[in-house]
Order: structure tokens, then sequence, then C-alpha cells
């Protein structure tokens, strides 16, 4: 039997609520599918950083180094100033850990309320690959003349030929395993950024003609790309993008497959260690009422499953999600399920055997 060993950081809020209907669904999984975890909890987030002044020490994340993979509730906190643990935790692991891909399935599954008028699953079901490691996220800048009337802010945004490849061929390989329309839309803003954006459209154009002549390469300016994602949706496939880019058009993601309820990704090293997460928030308002929906915390472990070679786990997981959101619930926003946060994750165990998705 498998063992995988996998880094659980439950984070703030209502992250360790659904980290813990996650946890309950992949061990259902591996009893299942003849695979076990390996568990290690750390206690990262605010009430650490409140109690000890720490974020993310460096022998902490030299441990996490020997994990296979990272399970990440929610971070954040309303007693801990803005940044700092999104840049010392979040950020300090993506880059330290050189997970450079940030994946974001956009589907809208049956029975979810779209806040698109006419758009139904088959018409969003598309990805986001974000280059996660460079662009305007290195934080460096300056500023001159601070405090006076003359100040100027300097934000840098760093793209390398080697990091911008490695994002693109991710993504030609991804639309091609994928295997749908073979269509791989380039994000991007050449009209404005001539720098950094040349750059991206000349790699882009120069890997596909090489080695992806079978995937189809299209292009979009960023704004273009909101304007599409609501209006025609279903005319993408897989969207590779920059840093900057790639945090807002993901967001405006969640929002047409559902809300953040639903959406879940991946910060990828493809060589080392990943982590895996809700997009949303650690919402304090909800903490400790059982409210909270976990289905994107479960989605995440399905991700990661899937990122482990456990396919047939994974593909049974968001069945059963389906079946739950279809046939279950009367919403996905917390509080409006009509079950509680562990009993969602109950009915997701329970649907894992398809005998049971009646």
């Amino acid at each position: 039997m498998k063992t995988y060993k996998i880094a659980v950081l439950p984070g703030d809020g209502t992250g360790t609520e659904v980290i813990r209907e996650g946890n309950k669904v992949l061990t259902a999984a591996g009893e299942k599918f003849g695979f076990k975890m390996e568990r290690q909890e750390f206690d990262l987030g605010g009430e650490r950083y409140l109690r000890t002044g720490e974020v993310l020490p460096d022998s902490v994340l030299e441990e996490l180094r020997k994990f296979q993979a990272i399970y990440l509730g929610a971070v954040g906190h309303p007693g801990v100033k803005p940044g700092i643990l999104e840049k010392g935790l979040l950020l300090k692991l993506r880059f330290s850990l050189k997970q450079y891909i940030n994946l974001r399935p956009v589907k809208l599954y049956p029975g979810v309320e779209c806040p698109l008028k006419d758009k139904k699953p088959e018409d969003i079901d598309f990805v986001v690959v974000r280059e996660n490691n460079e662009g305007l996220y290195v934080g460096e800048g300056e500023f001159q003349n601070k405090g006076t009337k003359d100040e100027v802010a300097i934000q840098i945004s760093r793209n390398t030929r080697g990091g911008v490849e490695r994002c693109l061929r991710y993504a030609f390989e991804y639309t091609r395993k994928r295997n749908k329309r073979k269509k791989l839309t380039l994000c991007g803003k050449t009209n404005v950024l001539t720098y950094a954006w040349d750059l991206w459209e000349r790699v882009f154009h120069e890997v596909g003609a090489k080695d992806y002549p079978d995937i189809t390469r299209d292009y979009a300016h960023v704004d273009a790309t909101c304007m599409w994602m609501v209006k025609n949706p279903e005319w993408f496939d897989v969207i590779v993008t920059d840093n900057m880019f790639g945090d807002i058009i993901t967001d405006l993601g969640a929002m047409i497959q559902g809300g953040m309820g639903i959406a879940a990704g991946g910060n990828l090293n493809p060589e080392g260690v990943s982590m895996f997460e809700p997009i949303g928030g650690s919402a304090p308002k909800y903490t400790g009422l059982g409210v909270i929906n976990p289905l994107a915390a479960i989605g995440a472990g399905q991700m990661m499953l899937e990122y482990l070679g456990e396919d047939r786990a994974g593909h049974e997981i968001e069945e059963s999600v389906k079946w739950v959101i279809a046939k279950k619930l009367k919403s996905l926003a917390a509080g409006k399920m009509g079950y509680s946060t562990a009993q969602v994750g109950d009915l997701v165990v329970q649907g894992l055997d398809p005998k049971n998705r009646v």
C-alpha cells in the first residue's frame, strides 16, 4: 500500500474546519482505493504570529521540504495587519519551494447557480495556468522622496526567459494532456507592457511552433480576457498568464463557477513539493459555527491526489462532489447549504461509492 507524506497547514479561522472535512474525505478515499496518508500538522498562521511573532521560521520551511505535498486550509486573521501573512507565509512558501505554477480549474458543476445568464456546465470548463514565482510579486522596487509631494513609488515586474519558458512549457503539456480543444490562450498586454509581454509572446510562439505544433495558439489582452470570460467562457480551454494577471482572472473564474465555496487551486513545483488549497479566505465571522462550505477544500484534496497519481480516487471524489451539489445542497453559501460543514463532508464520503449516488 502506498503511503504519502503530507504536511497539513489548517491555518486560521474556518481553515481548520474545512481542512478537517478534506482530511476525512482523503482518509475514506485511501481506504477505498488502497493508499495511506501520513500527515503532520503545522501551526502556521495568524494565531502563531500573534503568540510568537513568527510567521514561517526557516527551520519549519526546511521541514516542509521533506513532504510530498502540503494541504492548506486558509490564512488570514483579523488581528494581523494585511500583508504580513500573505507575504511572510504564502509567498514565502511559493517562492522558497519553487512552486512556479498556480493551477486553477474553472468548472461549473450541474446544480450550481451561475451568475452568467444562460451559461451551463458545458460552457464553463477551462483551466488557468498562472506563473507563480516572478512578475510584480518578486517584491522589487523603491520609494523616491517618500512622504513628500514629489514622492515616486516604483514596483518592478521581473520576468526571466527561464521562468517564462518553464511556465509556458507546463501550460502546453497540460493542454496536450487535457486533450479537449487543445487550444492554449496567452493572456497578456502586449500593446502597453512592451518589455515583459514582448518576452512572453516571443517565447510562447517559439516554443509552441517548435515543440507543440498540435496545440492551437491564441492570444488575448487581459482586459479582453475578462470580457470573454463573462460573455463567452466556452471559448477557453487553457489560459496561461503571468503572476498579476493570473491573480485577477482566477478570482473572476471562481465567481463564474459558483463562488469561493467551490474553487480550489494548486501551487505546483512539478519537480518538488506542491501545495493545494481552497481559494477562499479564512472567513473569521463564520469560525466555530459549523456552517462554512468545505467543498473547495475537498476539491483541493482531489487535486492533490491527482498530482500524486491517484487519478481514480480523485475522479470519484469529484463525482461525489457533483452528486452532493446536484442532489443534496440547497446552496453553496455558508449557512445556506441545508447541512453543517461536517455533514457535507460525510455526504462526500458517502458518495465515494457510486451505488450511493442515487
